[in-house]
């Protein structure tokens, strides 16, 4: 295959991926689907099919979305390949947060919608946490209690605890033996509830 031949195939095949550009640009500009629709003439369940990367869309649909948002399918494309990391982070690389001390190793890194955090050993987190995003913390190994809310809770390997936004919490490691893995929608995220997925 030549030169020319990988570059149409990748025009081709890139539509496809553009679903998250077009919903980040969408929620950005408070439309919903039903607006885009009108917009554009498309219909709101090919709409949602692009969104969610389930429909290819040619690139004068793409170009007739773009318009209904303001943009062009080149920015368009041009976010959605900003927005694809592939990112992998081996068990003894050492991608500790900056503000991390002993024990604790981001498995993220950079800055994402996604944060978690390996924590390792018996570890005190001293103070109460109230994050504004969602939060689930994993047990791997030993054990961990937790209070939330008032309610204390004791974690062993296996178990999850589900922590939404705005739940005041705390936590410490009871064992040397311990490892916690704790993901969350990141701070500088702001989630909201979408009705229409």
């Amino acid at each position: 295959m030549d030169a020319k031949d990988a570059k149409d195939t990748k025009e081709r095949e890139e539509p496809l991926r553009v679903g998250a550009a077009v919903r980040k640009r969408r929620r950005n500009l408070g439309l919903t689907l039903a607006a885009v629709s009108a917009r554009s003439g498309l219909s709101v369940p090919f709409l949602s099919q692009i969104e969610n990367e389930r429909a290819r869309p040619s690139m004068r649909s793409l170009q007739r979305v773009a318009d209904a948002l303001d943009t062009t399918a080149q920015r368009l494309l041009a976010a959605s390949d900003a927005g694809r990391t592939v990112d992998l982070v081996r068990a003894g690389d050492d991608a500790r947060s900056s503000a991390s001390a002993d024990g604790i190793r981001a498995l993220v890194r950079g800055r994402h919608q996604l944060n978690a955090l390996e924590f390792t050993g018996e570890q005190e987190t001293g103070r109460e946490f109230e994050h504004r995003n969602d939060e689930l913390l994993y047990v791997a190994d030993g054990a961990v209690e937790v209070e939330a809310e008032g309610r204390a809770y004791r974690l062993g390997p296996g178990d999850s605890l589900f922590l939404s936004g705005g739940v005041r919490h705390r936590w410490r490691a009871t064992t040397p033996d311990t490892r916690i893995l704790v993901v969350a929608v990141s701070e500088h995220i702001a989630t909201t509830s979408d009705p229409h997925g």
